[in-house]
């Protein structure tokens, strides 16, 4: 099966770095959304651009502006448990044994509900606070950091079933997810 390109971006604003991979979010869930399209290729693209995507703000982006804007701090660790509800929710829909399913459905519903609430929060409370107060020279360097985490993560095969898992497992044991909410 060959991956979906999710482009490979080496440089650039973090910012338009990271709206970029917000549109690109956009577009999978349509195509997820669409009986006719290759949902399992479009699934495996999806989760690991999810999961990239999400490991290279938590270890760049976030930090950085926690330290270097208004950005309000907890509206960072709201990011970050959004990340986890998000992965939760895609643990679903990747355990969904068929696409053509009810239970595929209904998972990619929870999904795109929370994926779409996640980009409108953080490009509002984030990431517009951070285009004032961060610098240029700064969101570049972010950028590139963000960018190469991210492709480092995919090449890594970030997206597959056993590491999203773990990854869930962890945002669990570090109480990001409420156990009482299941996906």
């Amino acid at each position: 099966m060959t991956m979906i390109d999710l482009g490979r971006p080496e440089s650039g604003d973090v910012i338009d770095l990271i709206i970029e991979d917000h549109r690109r979010f956009e577009a999978l869930l349509r195509d997820l959304r669409n009986s006719e399209s290759d949902r399992e290729r479009v699934r495996a693209a999806f989760s690991a651009l999810h999961v990239a995507h999400a490991e290279a703000e938590e270890k760049y982006v976030y930090p950085a502006l926690r330290r270097k804007t208004s950005v309000d701090a907890e509206e960072v660790d709201h990011g970050a448990e959004e990340h986890a509800e998000g992965n939760e929710a895609l643990l679903a829909l990747l355990e969904c044994s068929g696409t053509d399913t009810q239970k595929f459905e209904d998972a990619l519903e929870k999904l795109a509900e929370l994926v779409n609430h996640h980009l409108t929060e953080e490009e509002l409370t984030i990431l517009n606070p951070a285009r004032e107060d961060v610098g240029e020279s700064t969101r570049l360097e972010l950028g590139a950091k963000f960018a190469t985490e991210r492709n480092r993560q995919i090449d890594n095969d970030c997206g597959n079933l056993d590491n999203v898992r773990r990854i869930v497992q962890e945002a669990r044991a570090e109480g990001l997810l409420d156990d009482s909410e299941g996906p």
